[in-house]
This record gives C-alpha cells, structure tokens and sequence, in this order.
C-alpha cells in the first residue's frame, strides 16, 4: 500500500492555511444577523447571561452556575466539551470509551437533578436562554403570546434573572453536600462504647 505524500508547504504557508479555515468556519452571514458576536478568534455569541451580569441584574456566581450547567448540558447531550484558554490536559489518566461515557452520565445526572430541582418550567427556560441563544423578546413571544412585546420581555427578563440566581444556589448546595458526604467518607469510624456490664 503506497504511503500518502508528506505536504510541502512551508511553515508560513501552513499556518495561513490555517488562518484561512479558521476564518471560513466563522458564523455565517445569517447567524451574525441573528446574534451579537464578542471576541476575534473563534467568535462567541455575546449570551443573554452577560446582558443580565453587566445590567447587574445577577451576580457572577449566578453567570458562573449558567455556564457550568450550559456545559453539563452540551457534554450531556451532544458528548462534546469546549475547554477554556486555561484548560491543561491531564497527563497521568487518559479516558477509554467506557469513562468518558461515565463522566458524561454525570453531567446528565447534574442536568436532570436541576431539572427535578426547579421543575420543568425552568429547564425549558435554561434550554431557550443558553443553548438556543434566545433574545428576551423571542422568548417573550413564545412563552408570553397574548401580551405586548415589551410587557413579554420585561417579565422573562425578571424570570431568567431569578431562576439564575436559584441555579447558583442549587448547585452551591449540591457542591456543599457533596463535599460533606466525602467528608464523611473518609472520617475514621469512632470507636463503639461496649454496654456496661453488670
């Protein structure tokens, strides 16, 4: 079997190469249109989320529990993660089939018990808000039909707003308990008194 040929291209050709497949797979002219786009190289969709944090309508616990769930729920659900800029791979463990399926069980256990949590109300509310990129208003259209625009967007902006808030805190109590429970995992037993005798 004929080996495929090593390419030619110089060091400074590959990475214009590059440049220009980074730039083609750029949002498209339709995409730009529907959302506002931050940064350079990938540009990310400017969320809802970061609206609410810079209005100061959240804190940034709230915008923090956003993300870790929009994660959750992109792992869970489409078995992909985006790592940040900081992220270091680790060198003593490499996954097989079988853990990396674990791990994403995991983040669909997070995801349903924030479901079970909040009710289902609040998931489709999360879902709109952070995996379909909605505005206030489209979502106000679509949850809130019979009333005007701005009364719609008003309202769901208030909703998002709270329901931010109680999904930092759930998963403050969650992390918390989880941290109590390998606590107690590793406490050494207390020794049992014997009864009295006689």
């Amino acid at each position: 079997m004929a080996r495929p040929a090593k390419s030619r291209c110089s060091p400074a050709s590959q990475s214009s190469v590059i440049s220009h497949y980074l730039a083609e797979n750029g949002p498209t002219p339709e995409r730009r249109a529907r959302s506002e786009f931050v940064g350079a190289a990938p540009p990310r969709v400017l969320r809802t989320v970061q609206a609410l944090l810079q209005a100061g309508d959240i804190t940034q616990s709230a915008a923090d529990a956003a993300e870790r769930w929009y994660q959750d729920y992109m792992f869970g659900y489409c078995n992909y993660v985006e790592f940040s800029d900081q992220h270091r791979p680790a060198t003593l463990t490499r996954h097989d089939a079988v853990s990396w399926q674990l791990i994403r069980a995991r983040a669909m256990v997070r995801v349903t018990a924030v479901r079970e949590a909040l009710g289902l109300c609040a998931h489709q509310r999360l879902r709109m808000l952070l995996v379909d990129e909605l505005s206030f208003r489209a979502m106000g259209e679509a949850l809130f039909p019979t009333i005007s625009a701005g009364s719609s967007q008003r309202k769901i902006a208030a909703q998002c707003a709270l329901l931010l808030e109680q999904l930092a805190d759930r998963q403050e109590t969650a992390h918390q308990a989880a941290k109590a429970a390998r606590a107690g995992k590793f406490r050494p037993d207390t020794p049992q008194s014997s009864p009295d005798q006689g």
